[in-house]
């Protein structure tokens, strides 16, 4: 056979010296073929490379039939292999310029194929044709020949803000030692090479893509033939290129990954690309190299990440449907290579599996397809190997990277979908070491890895944990949602997934960057993963409490989510406390947390349309919204009120489906049981009809259903929608206006109803009908037997009607001078004759009383003219039974002559109450008879002895505050006063009235307004403490974000009724006023620090950079400097002040990490962290010494001269000093070094023992984990925690690892928890404790060594020996029992503080 096509490549023109000097510099470097050879190549077409490559095609080992050998033939034609490699080399490399036509290209395409082919045929190791360099170009072109702008890559300069993101690019990675000018000319001309290169035509494009299938076609007979197998590292870029091109372009059709089809007859690069990675996995000459090679490429596409090397940090690609269905097919082909090898292929599966969970990002888009991937990988595991990933899954979950852990969490929800529980039995075929069955069941899966993460220390994970739990109640599964119910039985449970991390929890170290391809280990096991010590038999229920009310909004949304999935599948009762739990949290400070809690409850009420609880929380959490501070919410409200209740008000009919029934239960409710939300839905209601959302059609519906069992219902819809309709059946309401006259048994909600339809209506009645209705409601309202409601509502209807009647200003006045003077007239006349009878007291008409005297304020709110003198003394007279009024000329009552210095009137509670309310409104229209009746009203705050009386003095003082500011203003102590009242009622109306005057700044934070306001915040009654909270911070902080700041160093003076302040507390009080809110000494310390603690826990980071420098100017210089004398109260007041400064709610937030924050993930944000840390510290530590050590030395020494016990408050703010700045101890305290060394030395004592303690503690819960078995009924395992009251007495028995034992001379921190305790009841429990109970050999005290892990607070330590009988545990509720090892207790040495002698 001839090799005439050789002659096309002019090989013989081709000079010795360059192909010597081309390979002896092995192709890189060599000067270019002379131009006139290589334009005499190029003569003969594109096609010339094609051409000799269709004639040596026979010579491969494909074509049995030639026997002839190729090289021999070109020695015998004198063409040198060498000058043919040389030249095949240079058209290469002059295709891989970007630059490059689609001539170059084309040549560069065909040349490499014809390069592959010679390595085909035999004989080619032996002529020395292979060549590393030659070989890497020519697979090389594959990428550097096809147009970057036509792949699906994502081509940015910035790299992703994640983990995983590329680095700035590989020049300037590599070239470290340039200058950054250097470095920047580099990038420019990487950007310049980008911008030139060369455009194709659609056409151009179709002829490189099938030169490049052509190639990649030679390549996998090359593979076929396997002469590579035995070379890795052309091994490793034939992977690394094939791997490329499983995503080069969309597959037409499904990839068959079997040898059935030929590679000549594949069509697509994908389908080519998958066939020689499949030659590659199944070629066993290098063992499972290859294998792990491939896997590791493929690794990267079922991450859809680009990887150009080993040591070049990946890059995420865009998800567009070409990268989909690569990851895609990369999962078939592994299924694929896993079914063919079987047992091979397990251990670099399970590799595998185990990188793309080391090499998962944050993005949740990844994440889900990454988990969806491992779930498909483990699925073709045996049991046995997938036991052990799980196990290994379980250890990845306690990592301390975020990212991982909520990676694993989206493992197992995959897990969970496949996992079954009947695949245990098929265990027991496969050897496995005992124990690992468990790793397959569900049980496992939901109580450890998913409910075990709801206590990580990381939000983020937390409320993943939570969102995944709720998501395996809705799985189809049983077992799962059985499973789920375990963890919130009844009784405590003891939850096996805290328990076994606490066994085996750990953070593992991640191998970043890992070189090979290899399993995983896990090492370096640690605690410092979240509440992974949390003890057994902790009540799930009350942690998911806890996380409705998390810091973090993130997390209260996922608990909401949670506790709603738990409701629907009745795992936890559907009763008023949990149910509270979704409605309460529609008024949290989040604005996304309100808004999923409205729709959390709203899918529990589609869920549950039947329970009647649902339908109350969700009217309780939703209407409530209506008038919420935000806009969205207030439109999430208004869309679910519309979904539910308006959208299914439709024409009356026999059948009603569940959707409408739900729509009139829920409006039943509003009729009957929650009635007092009417408030809102009015405010519903007026915002829909501002947009004209009710049409005459919807209105008469309405007024169909006024003839159906929904009657009452429809007549409150119809007062709220009727004011704005036209067209309506007017016959109807006008009807059921005369029916309700003639009939004597109607609601009173109903003819309210009736009422305010009939004042809507009134302009489209005409004038004979409206006059007669005018008539009839004056004779109901004068006959004074409605209730009041209805009194209101009648005397509005009349209003409307006199103004449909009346529309200029005058007439309408006289209008209403005559019906209401009438009604005037009625309830003086009746008031009279009940005020001039003899004893009239023991048989007065309550009921009717009060309608009169509600008639009467009513009234003469629209006649002012027609109310005198005789008015004002008739009320007065139902208050007091000596009434004078002042003459004329007096302008107010003295002081001495309130309404309850007289002798008493005999008068009911609530006649005097309605009295009250109806004076304010006489008040509201004559401002002379308010100027009286102030200094009386607040008189009656301070000594009246009725409730009612006084919560109605209230509401009327505001009122007048409102219409008479400036005057009524005066008495704002007197209202304030209020706050602390003994009767709860009276404070939580106060505290509203007061937020209400606030808010419209009625009033402003003057004198001793806002102490006694904050002083609400230590108030016994929980929920009148969280109206305060919510009314300090969602309504008033927000218009005044210095309030806090402002008041806060006063707080500290104030509270602690210290006056020889020159600044603070100077403003009048009396000696009843500082009674009421003294919150003086050490009793009350927990109820000042609640509130210390709550205002500093909404300052910012400036705000508490400055109060610590004004407590030390302001207060701590004072004493520094005898301004202040350090007496007994001074004392106090330096106690609380050095406590302040010692509280953790004090030091800066941005300086140290907060408890559960997440850590940032990229290095820049980290970076950035670290930055502003160190800002900030170095501004601290210089304040620090420049303003507060100064004060500090010099105070301690005037402590010491005095020998004041306020040296250990001191001393234990200087520890906390000393914890923060360890390291700066001596620069900190440069002008006391014995100082520093006492608490440098003392620090190392405490962290010593603190070890001890936590290690004592660890080994104690260990052996009680052992060897005690916990009583069913107990529900927290926390020792004194356990059986503490729930009263006011003080937190006891805080844990060793939260108090550790302190050193000398440095004192532990004290703890306060706003409750109060008291030392005489301590001194009462003691005494009277040892008297009861001497008989069982109990001592009261506390041994001077050997309890180290024990603190005392409100409850008492019983300490018996073993012969005592336990036999008043039950009675001692609050007393801790510990027994001692010995026989009889050890003899106790107490030091007398007033002797140096102890006492035996």
């Amino acid at each position: 056979m001839e090799l005439d096509a050789l002659e096309l490549l002019k090989l013989r023109d081709v000079p010795k010296a360059w192909v010597d000097a081309v390979w002896e510099a092995e192709f890189c470097d060599a000067e270019k073929l002379d131009s006139v050879i290589e334009e005499k190549i190029t003569e003969g077409g594109i096609h010339v490379f094609k051409t000799v490559q269709t004639q040596l095609l026979p010579f491969s080992n494909d074509i049995t039939e030639n026997t002839q050998n190729v090289w021999v033939l070109m020695k015998e034609n004198e063409i040198s292999v060498k000058a043919l490699v040389a030249v095949i080399s240079h058209f290469i490399f002059e295709g891989k310029s970007k630059t490059s036509n689609v001539e170059e290209r084309l040549h560069a395409l065909q040349a490499a194929s014809l390069y592959l082919l010679l390595l085909r045929i035999p004989g080619s190791v032996a002529n020395q044709v292979f060549h590393q360099i030659l070989f890497e170009s020519s697979l090389g072109l594959i990428q550097k020949c096809w147009p970057k702008d036509c792949s699906g890559k994502k081509r940015k300069k910035d790299p992703p803000s994640n983990s995983q993101g590329k680095s700035k690019g590989r020049k300037r990675a590599k070239s470290q030692t340039k200058n950054q000018n250097e470095m920047d000319d580099e990038d420019e001309e990487n950007d310049d090479d980008m911008d030139m290169e060369t455009s194709f035509s659609a056409r151009e494009l179709l002829q490189i893509r099938n030169e490049i299938e052509s190639l990649v076609k030679t390549l996998l007979h090359l593979l076929k033939n396997g002469s590579l197998q035995c070379r890795p590292e052309c091994v490793t870029e034939c992977v690394q290129i094939l791997t490329e091109l499983t995503h080069f372009e969309a597959a037409v059709e499904e990839i068959s990954f079997s040898d059935s089809v030929g590679i000549n007859r594949m069509k697509t690069l994908p389908e080519l690309a998958y066939h020689g990675l499949w030659i590659l996995c199944s070629s066993r000459a290098a063992g499972d190299t290859c294998l792990r090679s491939v896997f590791g490429r493929l690794l990267y596409v079922i991450l859809m990440m680009s990887k150009d090397d080993m040591r070049s940090k990946p890059t995420l690609l865009l998800q567009s449907q070409v990268v989909l269905a690569a990851r895609d097919q990369a999962l078939r082909f592994v299924s694929h290579v896993v079914d063919e090898l079987k047992d091979a292929a397990m251990p670099v599966l399970y590799i595998l599996a185990q990188h793309i969970c080391d090499k998962m990002v944050e993005k949740v888009d990844y994440r889900t397809k990454g988990a969806q991937a491992v779930g498909q990988l483990v699925a073709k595991m045996p049991p046995a190997k997938r036991a052990n990933f799980i196990q290994w899954l379980y250890s990845y979950s306690l990592k301390p990277q975020i990212p991982y852990r909520l990676f694993a969490l989206d493992v197992v929800m995959v897990l969970l979908e496949e996992v079954d529980d009947e695949e245990v039995s098929e265990q027991e075929e496969a050897p496995q070491e005992e124990g690992r069955s468990e790793f397959l069941t569900r049980r496992f899966l939901v109580q450890t890895l998913v409910f075990g993460r709801s206590c990580d220390v990381s939000p983020t994970v937390r409320a993943h944990a939570l969102h995944c739990l709720s998501r395996c109640l809705d799985m189809q599964s049983q077992n799962t949602t059985r499973y789920v119910q375990e963890l919130f039985q009844a009784t405590g449970v003891e939850t096996r997934s805290l328990l076994e991390m606490e066994g085996s929890e750990g953070t593992v170290n991640t191998h970043y960057g890992v070189s090979t391809f290899r399993t995983i280990q896990n090492t370096n096991v640690n605690t410092a993963i979240g509440d992974s010590s949390t003890p057994i038999a902790r009540d799930t229920l009350d942690l998911l409490k806890q996380r409705v009310s998390d810091a973090k909004t993130n997390v209260r949304k996922a608990a909401l989510e949670a506790i709603t999935g738990l409701l629907k599948h009745s795992v936890i009762a559907c009763n008023k406390e949990h149910l509270a739990l979704l409605s309460e949290r529609c008024r949290d400070s989040s604005i996304m947390v309100k808004k999923k809690a409205m729709q959390s409850l709203t899918d529990l009420l589609i869920a549950c349309p039947e329970r009647k609880l649902v339908l109350v929380a969700w009217l309780r959490g939703v209407v409530v919204s209506v008038m919420d501070m935000e806009t969205s919410v207030q439109d999430k409200a208004l869309e679910l009120l519309d979904l539910i209740i308006l959208q299914h008000i439709k024409e009356p009919r026999h059948f009603a489906d569940t959707a409408q029934r739900l729509a009139w239960d829920l409006l039943s409710l509003m009729c009957d049981e929650c009635a007092d939300l009417g408030c809102y839905f009015r405010k519903a209601f007026r915002i829909w009809s501002r947009q004209n959302k009710f049409s005459s059609g919807f209105v008469n519906t309405l007024i169909k259903h006024t003839k159906t069992e929904h009657a009452s219902v429809a007549w409150m819809l119809l007062s709220k929608v009727s004011g704005g309709a036209s067209g309506l059946h007017l016959e109807t309401i006008l009807n059921k206006w005369d029916d309700m006259l003639a009939s004597k048994e109607v609601r009173g909600d109903t003819t309210c109803h009736i009422l305010t339809v009939i004042g809507h209506i009134a302009e489209h009645i005409n004038d004979v009908t409206r006059e007669r209705i005018v008539e009839e409601v004056n004779a109901l309202l004068g006959s004074c037997v409605m209730p009041t409601d209805v009194i209101h509502a009648g005397v509005e209807a009349l209003s409307r009607l006199g103004r449909a009647e009346h529309k200029e200003v005058p007439a309408f006045q006289a209008f209403m001078n005559k019906h209401c003077g009438e009604l005037v007239a009625i309830c003086q006349k009746y008031l009279s004759s009940v005020v001039l009878k003899v004893k009239a007291a023991e048989n007065i008409d309550t009921d009717n009383v009060v309608r009169h005297l509600y008639t009467l304020g009513m009234a003469s709110l629209h006649c002012p003219e027609r109310v005198g003198e005789r008015n004002f003394a008739l009320v007065l007279s139902f208050l007091t039974s000596a009434v004078e009024l002042q003459p004329d000329g007096a302008t107010e009552l003295p002081g001495s002559q309130p309404l309850s210095q007289f002798k008493l009137t005999p008068m009911p509670s609530v006649v005097r109450a309605h009295a009250v309310i109806t004076l304010g409104q006489l008040c509201l229209q004559h401002e002379q008879l308010a100027h009286r009746c102030l200094p009386a009203f607040a008189r009656e705050l301070e000594v009246g002895q009725h409730m009612t009386v006084r919560s109605n003095v209230v509401v009327v003082l505001c009122d007048l505050c409102v219409r008479y500011t400036n005057m009524a203003t005066l008495y704002v102590p007197n209202i304030s006063a209020c706050l602390a009242d003994p009767v709860s009622e009276v404070r939580e109306k106060t505290l509203i009235m007061l937020t209400n005057l606030l808010q419209e700044e009625f009033l402003k934070w003057k004198d001793s307004l806002f102490f006694r306001y904050a002083s609400v915040l230590a108030d016994p009654v929980h929920e009148i403490v969280s109206l305060c909270e919510y009314c300090l911070v969602d309504r008033l902080l927000k218009k005044n974000p210095q309030m806090f700041y402002q008041h806060f160093v006063e707080c500290i003076v104030h509270f602690n009724s210290y006056d020889k302040h020159s600044k603070y507390n100077k403003f009048p009080q009396t000696e009843r006023e500082k009674a009421l809110f003294s919150l003086k000494g050490q009793l009350k310390q927990g109820k000042r620090f609640r509130i210390y603690k709550f205002l500093l826990k909404h300052f910012t980071d400036e705000q508490r950079f400055n109060t610590t420098n004004r407590i030390s100017k302001e207060i701590l210089a004072g004493f520094v400097d005898q301004t202040l004398p350090l007496d007994e109260d001074g004392a106090a007041l330096l106690s609380d002040s050095f406590d302040v400064l010692s509280l953790k709610e004090l030091k800066l937030s941005a300086s140290t990490a907060a408890e559960g924050a997440d850590e940032p993930q990229d290095e820049q944000a980290m970076m950035v962290k670290t930055m502003q840390k160190k800002l900030i510290s170095h501004a601290q530590k210089k304040n620090f010494m420049e303003n507060v050590i100064p004060i500090v030395l010099g105070l301690k020494n005037l402590l010491e001269e005095k020998r004041s016990p306020v040296l250990g408050n001191l001393m234990r703010y200087l520890r906390v000093i000393t914890e923060d700045y360890r390291a700066e101890l001596k620069e900190l305290f440069a002008a006391d070094a014995q100082l520093a060394e006492e608490l440098e030395f003392g620090l190392k004592q405490y962290q010593k023992q603190q070890e001890d303690d936590e290690l004592e503690l660890q080994l104690q819960r260990l052996n009680f984990s052992r060897n005690t078995p916990q009583p069913a009924n107990r529900k927290s395992p926390r020792g004194p925690r356990a059986s503490a009251p729930s009263g006011e007495g003080f937190t006891p028995g805080l844990t060793p690892a939260s108090v550790p034992s302190s050193i000398k001379p440095i004192a532990p921190p004290r703890r306060f928890e706003g409750r109060e305790t008291s030392d005489a009841q301590l001194s009462a429990n003691t005494s009277v404790s040892t008297v009861e109970h001497r008989d069982v050999g109990r001592a009261i005290s506390t041994p001077q060594v050997g309890l180290h892990e024990l603190t005392f607070g409100g409850c008492v330590s019983a300490i018996r020996y073993r012969k005592a009988p336990a036999r008043h545990q039950e009675e001692e509720s609050d007393v801790f029992h510990v027994t001692l090892g010995e026989e009889t207790p050890k003899q106790w040495n107490i030091q007398s503080p007033l002797r140096k002698t102890p006492i035996r």
